[in-house]
Formats: C-alpha cells, structure tokens, sequence
C-alpha cells in the first residue's frame, strides 16, 4: 500500500523506515537458504565460493553434482522412497485430518479443547520425544525400520496441519446447506462429496500440500523409523554429511528448495482462489 500524500514526516520516515526493517529480516532469513543455490553449481568438490565462481568465470560452474545426484542408486533409492513415504503420508494424513476437523466441527462434541490439542500435539512436543515414542511403541508391534512404521510415523506428522487448515475452512462453511440437503433427501455420504467436500478442497488441499513438505523434510523421525531399506531424502543427506562431504548435497538441497517453493506459491494460489469464493478481496 502506498504512503498517503497527506502523511507527514514523521509518517513517512517510519513508513520507508519500516519498509526497510522488513527488508533486512527477510534477507537475514532467506540468505543462508538461497546461498546454497550458487555453491551447487561449484566445479570444484568445495563448500566455498572459489575465485572462479565470484568472477563469473563460465568455467568454475558445473553441473557435476546434479549428474553424480541421478546416476547414483543410493540417491535414486532415497528419492524413490521419499516420493512413496511422502504420497501415502499424505494420502492419510488428508483423510484423517478432514474426518477429525469435520469431527470437531459438530456443536455437539464435548471436550473439543482437549481433542483439538492431541490432534496437534505432534506439532508441539518436539521431535526427539516423538521419535523416541514412535521407535518403542513400533518395535513392540514390530513396524520398526519398515515402510509402514515410516508412513505411519510421516501421517502422525503431517495430519496436524490437514486439522488446522480445514478446521479453519469449515469456520466459514454454511450448514444450513447441509440441512438443505437433507430435506430434499440426499443421503449425508452423498451430501459429503457434492457438497460439503468441494467447498472444503481447498483446506484439504493446503493442509496435504503442509503434509507433503513435512514428509520432504523429515529427519529425525526417519533416523529412529527407517531401516537401511527405506532412507529417504533428508536421511540420506544427513548421512552423507557424516560420512564423506560432498557438492551432491548442495545440489539435493537445492532440488528441495525448488520443490518447497512450488508447494508454498501452490498453498497460495488455493487461499487466494478460497478468498474469491468467499468474496473476500
């Protein structure tokens, strides 16, 4: 919004100074992410700018590090495994989360505070706790270092998001369409998906899109889950960086940012069309 001509120094100077100050978080948060897209492009095996790269010499960039990323099976392997943790993790985490929030959207639920808080306490108590919960409760029931013990401890993550995201949606939602409905005597499944669901896409949408980066980014639930077989992404870029320090996961890093970029302006695109169905400007 632009600064009104009737605004006086005063304003002024803390609106350019505000501006400013916004600017400068932004770069303070945003430069260590987007450094790392540069250095992936190193053609010498460094974690450093070298003298080449600051100069634009043409030869001092390479794609080297993306080639050594698709023609090895170990990072093939782990982006197989992530794209099949991450799809059926989001896959539940969809349906349980939109069955939970629809859950807690009815009046008559008692104790609605103390189910929404369990329903995100995956959000809130910190990650090693949970890891280290999930890691006793599967091996007793023997899914640990398994593809369902990973999907399952991924969906425990990401369904907290699909909760908020689509309780937040049905905060706006007209029941009376519901009853409408019923009174002309569709069933409360066929009302579901004609209705109710088309409205609430959007919610289900973002929140699985949350769920997806979560099961993108996920590392140290995977440590504790996931046996030799089922190293995904983040796991075998950590492992990497313990065992031998390589480019390769510059450029994976790099890769991941990509696709984190894509989700979040997707998650945007959906909450601007939301807001234009709901006539919000």
């Amino acid at each position: 919004m632009a600064i009104p001509s009737y605004a006086g120094p005063l304003e002024r100077t803390w609106y350019y100074t505000f501006r400013l100050f916004c600017v400068a978080v932004f770069i303070f948060l945003i430069a260590p992410i987007l450094v790392i897209v540069p250095l992936s492009f190193n053609a010498e095996p460094y974690f450093s700018f070298t003298k080449g790269m600051l100069t634009l010499d043409p030869d001092a960039f390479s794609l080297r590090w993306y080639e050594t990323f698709l023609t090895s099976d170990r990072w093939l392997d782990s982006i197989k495994n992530s794209i099949v943790v991450a799809l059926f993790a989001t896959f539940f985490s969809a349906v349980l989360g939109t069955l939970a929030a629809l859950g807690l959207n009815r009046s008559e639920l008692p104790f609605k505070g103390v189910i929404m808080g369990l329903l995100i306490s995956p959000m809130i108590v910190p990650l090693i706790i949970a890891a280290a919960g999930m890691f006793f409760f599967y091996s007793k029931i023997g899914i640990s270092q398994s593809y369902a013990g990973l999907i399952m401890a991924h969906t425990a993550l990401g369904t907290p998001f699909v909760v908020i995201t689509v309780t937040a949606t049905l905060s706006n939602f007209d029941h009376t369409l519901i009853k409408a409905g019923a009174s002309l005597g569709a069933t409360p499944t066929y009302t579901f998906f004609k209705v109710t669901m088309p409205l609430i896409m959007t919610g289900i949408i973002s929140g699985a899109l949350f769920a997806m980066m979560t099961s993108f980014d996920e590392v140290i639930v995977a440590i504790f889950i996931a046996g030799v077989e089922q190293r995904t992404i983040p796991l075998q870029m950590w492992s990497g960086i313990r065992e031998q320090i390589s480019p390769t996961i510059l450029a994976v890093a790099t890769i991941l940012i990509t696709f984190s970029i894509i989700m979040l302006t997707t998650v945007e695109i959906l909450r601007r069309r939301s807001d234009r169905i709901r006539g919000i400007s």
